[in-house]
């Protein structure tokens, strides 16, 4: 393997760490924000989700 093909898939490695980092910070946004609306839905007169 080349020294450019090394660098690629260090590169390509630190990306996908990267990526995946704010797809779990996104989803556990999510969980965050369907846990308050959870509970303040039936406060508000919203209809509950479940």
């Amino acid at each position: 393997m080349s020294w450019l093909g090394i660098l690629v898939a260090i590169i390509a490695a630190w990306l996908a760490i990267k990526v995946l980092g704010f797809v779990l910070k996104l989803a556990l946004w999510g969980v965050v924000l369907l846990g308050l609306y959870w509970f303040a839905a039936p406060y508000l007169g919203l209809p509950v989700p479940f």
